[in-house]
């Protein structure tokens, strides 16, 4: 009976040890991950290079690099965190977006892509095609830029229909200035020749398509003699002639029904 009792101990103690094998492979993994991270950081090489490149006309290589040096922040090649340094470059002026990748064995390569700039927006802001305003108060503008100017946040709409409406008149000779969307929501535009055309709240593609179909023949004739075409009447529009102009009532509908918003 007593002899029993010591053979069930001796196999609960070898129960409750951990087998050898598995404390063996627990060793193993240990002393590899300790070895890869030896290997990392002799890899892990201090950053002493920074390559730029791109087209450049508005962003300066020298202000990249150091929005890159202000990102790393003393980073090594390995852990410098990419997507930082490439949101640090993209804050900067003109900067549509940049890519960033490691070079070995301690350079980093951006490539900068500038803003394009399409038109001005409300006197010194910039917006591109897509009519994102990327800058509100440029230091410098491109010369012969349309100028563009609504609400904050109706960037992409006003900038969308001058293009469209920029897509019929070019065809027919003429340019748009100047698109403009008041705070009470009218819309009027200016033509390169310098005659302003009101549309109105309402009705903005009808109003637009008479204007092309049937007020454009008149300014074809008349240009010089006209200073704002009205379109925000039912049945025509009104021509405002300059001084001396001499007037020809004949040579557009009678504007009749009332003027609309």
């Amino acid at each position: 009976m007593f002899n029993r009792k010591r053979r069930d101990s001796r196999r609960t103690s070898e129960k409750g040890a951990p087998p050898r094998r598995m404390i063996r492979r627990v060793l193993a993994t240990a002393a590899v991950c300790v070895l890869v991270l030896i290997a990392l950081w002799g890899l892990n090489r201090p950053i002493r290079a920074v390559t730029v490149s791109g087209e450049f006309h508005h962003v300066a290589p020298l202000a990249v690099e150091q929005a890159v040096a202000a990102a790393a922040g003393g980073s090594g090649i390995l852990t410098v965190n990419l997507a930082a340094v490439r949101a640090s470059v993209d804050a900067l002026p003109w900067v549509a977006h940049a890519s960033v990748r490691r070079l070995w064995p301690h350079t980093l390569a951006v490539r900068v892509h500038e803003q394009r700039a399409f038109a001005r927006w409300d006197g010194d802001g910039l917006v591109n095609r897509a009519g994102d305003l990327f800058l509100v108060d440029a230091a410098t503008v491109p010369a012969g830029l349309p100028s563009l100017s609504g609400p904050d946040g109706t960037q992409a709409e006003v900038t969308r229909r001058y293009l469209r409406m920029s897509g019929e008149l070019a065809p027919e000779g003429f340019a748009i200035a100047s698109l403009g969307l008041s705070a009470r929501g009218t819309w009027a535009f200016t033509l390169a020749n310098g005659i302003a055309v009101r549309l109105g709240r309402s009705q903005f593609e009808a109003r637009f398509e008479k204007f092309v179909n049937v007020a454009l023949l008149i300014v074809k004739r008349r240009a010089g003699d006209i200073s704002y075409i009205d379109m925000r009447y039912m049945n025509g529009f009104a021509i405002g002639w300059r001084a001396n102009a001499p007037q020809d009532n004949t040579s557009a509908p009678r504007a009749g029904g009332g003027r609309d918003a």
